[in-house]
């Protein structure tokens, strides 16, 4: 039984730190509290991000529409994703870390699936299906040089921002927020801030660090549309509903 703790411990501190912890009972350790600090939080983040976009997907399947979404914007985010997620995996950096993008990946190309799907687009949605595939194997096999990786992650802050904010453009021109969903968005808002933190302790790397800080940008600009556009309806629904009214005093 003391082996499965010790080991439990092990996962999630240092060997230093379980001894400061369990043998010397120095519990006021600032650095071991950090990095104990920063490995739940990393944890929890990939347990959350398992259902992270699941609502969203469930609003385009449940509508059988993907209006209001910004497909360029995806498929940029999706890009972002994947880059984020290889570059991690092919640096051996700790699965606590990055994780999160393996099941933020896989949901993404779902809904990016589903829009293709939804605007009558059958055969381009399995071919996009195929391709993300194709990519992946690509990216996490070693075909990729790591000098190219790395020049794709520095990459990814103009990437994410133009995907984030397009979507934050469509928001405007609509003056809605179409079928995105409030969950979705506001986990991925939290996500992004506290993996700032993450990465300062578990990677140190630059460009991870402000891409987070990007993320978190763009992310609460999306944050602020939707509460901002909490109570207002579609410009398509207001005029729905006079013409409804009109007809009703027609008759």
């Amino acid at each position: 039984m003391t082996d499965l703790i010790k080991q439990g411990a092990l996962f999630l501190m240092s060997p230093k730190c379980y001894d400061n912890y369990f043998l010397e009972h120095n519990f006021f350790d600032v650095p071991c509290f950090k990095a104990l600090l920063s490995k739940g939080l990393g944890l929890a983040i990939i347990a959350g991000s398992l259902l992270v976009k699941v609502p969203q997907v469930l609003k385009i399947l449940k509508s059988k529409s993907g209006e209001g979404i910004n497909l360029m914007g995806v498929m940029l985010d999706l890009l972002a994703i994947t880059i984020h997620m290889s570059y991690n995996f092919m640096n051996g950096y700790p699965f606590s870390s990055w994780g999160d993008t393996t099941f933020l990946a896989l949901q993404t190309v779902a809904i990016g699936a589903l829009v293709i799907f939804y605007n009558g687009k059958k055969l381009p949605s399995l071919l996009f299906l195929l391709s993300y595939a194709i990519l992946l194997y690509v990216l996490n096999s070693g075909l990729t040089p790591m000098k190219i990786l790395g020049t794709a992650q520095n990459c990814n802050i103009p990437i994410l921002l133009v995907g984030k904010l397009s979507q934050a453009f469509t928001n405007y021109k609509a003056g809605s927020t179409g079928q995105l969903s409030a969950a979705t968005c506001f986990m991925m808002f939290a996500g992004s801030l506290a993996r700032i933190f993450t990465s300062i302790q578990e990677t140190g790397d630059r460009t991870i660090i402000i891409t987070f800080i990007a993320s978190s940008f763009a992310n609460g600009v999306i944050v602020a549309q939707l509460l901002y556009y909490w109570n207002k309806p579609a410009p398509g629904v207001k005029k729905d509903k006079s013409k409804k009214s009109k007809s009703k005093k027609d008759e």
